[in-house]
């Protein structure tokens, strides 16, 4: 509908116009400029009050917003008749109302995507504006109804006036023994200068009628010669006053203001001044008339200069529309993106209302594709808010429900197992996107205390722990340089019993901090050198060493460390019992196995070695398993 719509505006813009009737009878240049004069004259004679309508400054309503209208409809009707001001009222009356009905539109399609169940009476918007707008135009309505009413009356009693006049000229011509008829004649002259306005549609029939009846007494009246002649001399004067100022005014640079001038010269020719002598009624008729064809022609190409400027602000509001329609058509995904189209539009909208006026004929349907143009953007656009609304109300329950979950934590003091629960309701709240802007403050200073709650006591605590560990870490380095001196007493009970001791008196020292957990290695260094001097079997000092292990990882509390230690056991022995069954493979396979052969005596050691390494594997998930 749009683009069909363009096309037309289009083939408009590039100056096409509808063919014309051949057949028509034209009127000369002089005609239409003489008819131009006639056909204003007897418009505004109804009421001088059109003159006004000149000195009303020039404003572009299309720029204005509703307050702005408001405000000029009400400063015209404050400061101008009724009749000069009715063309400005209405096309501001056409601007408001078309805006104004553009914000309902637009505050209604919002109320509906916002409450997409509620029915059209749900609806009310209500602009104080318009309020305003509405009391000052029914009052300039109510003044213009009566205005014209009394107007209407006037007139019809003016022409009358005139029409008496006329007939009281027609006696007077038939009485042509009336010496006192010249006299009579300026009466009836000046009668009919106060006669006042009449009916637009009887002024050009009326006056013709006058004029003619008046050259009439003076061609068929048997005058004084004299007087005659001297009113003929005054008019003839008068008349050549008028044209030279008509002279005048052709090299006037302000050619609407000159021409305006000559529609009252014209006005004077006719109304006020009378004939001249027959001999050169026409010459001097013909010589106004040239004049006023001359300004009517430079009148008519500054219309058309002023048309031609409307033709080319036609095209660049079309081309402004076009912009609004491609920006209307395009796939935007994101609000940044949006914001930036949004100011574009806007932008071109600006532009649009700066341009001046269009032709005539076109305005309407201008208007209608500019509102059509924007509209169709700005449904795309709170459709997408629509449903960008949709997921950031999606966003506020999820967001919610983890504010929710932490509060619940946030007073726990089981930190081994809701500590991590807490570290990952702080990562699903970061993958969360947007909430609506009025609860997104509100949101994270509900979560921030809930998690901050939580993290603050931990943080104590384990600072406290930190420093518990940190003097354990002291004490250990003190004890390991004790235990660097401490020597065996050669018997093998009491010696294993000294080092016992010395492994529950390193464990009753407690755990050190993490980063320092290097010490605990020293230890073991030192308990090795001294297992070696005490002669054990490996088996039995591996069992001291699991055993020191085993205690270490119950005192931590931690079931899966434990669990991963027989997991890790198991495959031990999964690999010694496949080695041995391996090697076992290899003494199959060997011709005269004798056991003084070097090669088996090889294999049968390694065998026996693993079956020692397997009894120390199996121990050790013994005592898993006790445990």
């Amino acid at each position: 509908m749009l683009e069909q719509k363009n096309d037309n505006l289009h083939e408009l813009a590039d100056g096409q116009k509808p063919e014309s009737n051949s057949n028509a009878v034209v009127p000369t240049d002089k005609e239409k400029a003489l008819d131009s004069i006639t056909a204003s004259n007897a418009e505004e004679g109804e009421d001088l009050a059109s003159y006004e309508e000149s000195n009303i400054p020039t404003v572009n309503y299309e720029k204005l917003d509703l307050e702005k209208l408001t405000k000029e409809l009400h400063k015209l009707i404050k400061n101008y008749k009724v009749t000069a001001i009715k063309d400005h009222v209405e096309d501001i009356k056409k601007e408001f109302y078309s805006k104004y009905n553009d914000l309902v539109d637009e505050k209604k399609e919002a109320f509906f995507d916002e409450n997409p169940d509620a029915n059209e009476s749900d609806f009310q918007y209500i602009l104080p504006i318009k309020t305003d707008f509405d009391k000052y135009y029914d009052e300039y309505r109510v003044a213009k109804n009566a205005y014209f009413k009394q107007l209407q009356n006037n007139l019809n009693v003016n022409l009358e006036k005139r029409l008496s006049i006329i007939e009281k000229l027609k006696q007077l011509i038939e009485n042509e023994h009336n010496g006192d008829a010249l006299k009579q004649l300026g009466e009836l002259r000046e009668e009919w200068k106060t006669a006042g306005p009449i009916p637009k549609d009887k002024y050009n029939h009326v006056w013709n009628n006058y004029h003619f009846h008046v050259e009439r007494f003076y061609d068929q009246l048997h005058l004084d010669r004299e007087s005659r002649d001297l009113d003929f001399k005054y008019n003839l004067e008068q008349k050549q006053k008028l044209i030279a100022r008509a002279e005048e005014l052709l090299e006037n640079d302000d050619i609407i203001k000159s021409f305006r001038e000559l529609q009252t010269l014209h006005r004077i020719w006719k109304e006020e001044i009378g004939p001249v002598d027959r001999e050169i009624r026409e010459q001097i008729w013909d010589q106004f008339s040239e004049i006023t064809k001359q300004l009517h022609d430079k009148r008519e190409i500054l219309f058309e200069q002023l048309r031609s400027v409307e033709r080319e602000n036609l095209a660049l509001k079309v081309a402004i529309i076009s912009e609004i329609d491609i920006l209307s058509k395009q796939k935007i995904t994101n609000h940044n993106q949006w914001q930036k189209e949004i100011a574009k539009v806007e932008e071109l909208r600006q532009r649009f209302f700066s341009i001046g006026k269009v032709p005539l004929d076109n305005n309407e349907q201008v208007w209608d594709l500019f509102k059509l143009a924007t509209r169709n953007f700005n449904s795309n656009k709170n459709a997408y808010y629509k449903e960008l609304k949709k997921e950031q109300q999606d966003n506020y329950a999820k967001k919610l429900a983890l504010i929710k979950r932490a509060q619940e934590l946030k007073d726990s003091e089981d930190f081994a197992k809701v500590t991590p629960i807490m570290k990952k309701i702080q990562d699903d709240w970061k993958l969360i996107g947007h909430v609506p802007r009025k609860y997104s403050d509100q949101l994270w200073a509900d979560f921030k205390e809930a998690c901050n709650s939580y993290f603050d006591r931990y943080h104590a605590i384990k600072n406290k722990e930190s420093a518990v560990e940190l003097d354990a870490y002291n004490r250990k380095k003190e004890y390991l340089d004790l235990l660097k001196g401490f020597q065996l007493s050669g018997d093998h009970k009491t010696d294993l019993g000294e080092i016992k001791n010395h492994i529950n008196n390193w464990k009753s020292i407690g755990a050190v901090p993490a980063n320092k957990r290097f010490i605990e290695g020293k230890f073991n260094k030192i308990l090795d050198v001294l297992f070696d001097k005490l002669s054990l079997s490996k088996r039995e000092t591996e069992a001291v060493k699991f055993n020191n292990r085993l205690e270490s990882i119950l005192e931590t509390n931690d079931k899966r460390k434990l669990q991963n230690e027989a997991v890790f056991i198991q495959r031990k022995i999964e690999e010694i019992n496949s080695s041995i069954i391996q090697l076992e493979n290899n003494l199959a396979y060997i011709h005269n196995a004798t056991d003084d052969n070097p090669f088996v005596k090889e294999v049968k050691k390694s065998i026996e070695k693993q079956r020692d390494d397997l009894k120390i594997w199996e121990d050790k998930l013994t005592q898993i398993r006790n445990i």
